[in-house]
This record gives structure tokens, C-alpha cells and sequence, in this order.
């Protein structure tokens, strides 16, 4: 049997999943880093920042592994509306928080793509053979 006639298995890993996945947990670690900038220049109480920073940067880590479910795309364009509203305390992340939503967009927007298309692929290909 050549390579030609073997049945493809479309056990590939997810391409949006992986992407948004990278997204968020480069994230995490700019939200992780708020914690100190917190404390020192915006003079934020040091639970309240802990709180904040690294309960954002937390919430990031999980997500990222919570991709398999759909609700935890939604769930990451929160974590974006929070991260750009993080910048009412530290004004940077008003930029830092617009850069990371358009990474998630174009991500989540990006991977559809490539899996729908990939999908549409698999379906010519096994109306060709079949």
C-alpha cells in the first residue's frame, strides 16, 4: 500500500487552539509583572495588586489549558477586556491591553480559518478517494 492510498487521520493538533494558547500564556507573564508596577508606581495595596496581577495571570495559565471548550474563547476575550482595563490603574496597559486583544483576535480568527479550511481539504480529499 504506497503513502497515496493510506487513510489520512485528522488527529493533528488544533492550530487555534496552540495559537491561543501561546497568546495567553505570554500574556500571564505581562499580567504577572503588573503586580510590582502595581505596588511601586500606582501605590495599589499590595493584596489588592497581588490579587489582581497574579489573579489575572492565573486565570491566563488555566484558560490556556481549558481551550479544548468553547467557552473558553469567550472566556479569553474577558481576560482581554480586563487586561485593557487594567490601564485605569497602570495607563500603559491601555496599549499593552490593545496589543494582547488584537493577538487573541487575530489568533482565534486565524485558527478558524486554518481548521475550516483544512476541514473543507479532508472533504475533497475523501470524496476523491471515495
Amino acid at each position: 500500500m504506497s503513502s497515496q492510498d493510506e487513510v489520512p487521520t485528522n488527529t493533528e493538533r488544533s492550530p487555534r487552539r496552540g495559537m491561543c494558547a501561546a497568546v495567553l500564556s505570554l500574556e500571564a507573564i505581562a499580567l504577572g509583572l503588573t503586580t510590582p508596577v502595581m505596588i511601586a508606581i500606582s501605590d495599589v495595596p499590595a493584596g489588592t495588586a497581588v490579587a489582581i496581577g497574579l489573579g489575572l495571570a492565573v486565570v491566563c495559565l488555566l484558560l490556556a489549558g481549558m481551550l479544548r471548550a468553547e467557552w473558553a474563547y469567550l472566556a479569553g476575550y474577558v481576560v482581554q477586556v480586563a487586561a485593557i482595563g487594567l490601564g485605569f490603574v497602570i495607563p500603559v496597559m491601555f496599549g499593552l491591553g490593545a496589543v494582547f486583544a488584537a493577538l487573541w483576535a487575530g489568533a482565534d480568527l486565524l485558527g478558524r480559518k486554518i481548521e475550516r479550511e483544512r476541514a473543507e481539504a479532508w472533504a475533497a480529499w475523501r470524496a476523491e478517494q471515495g
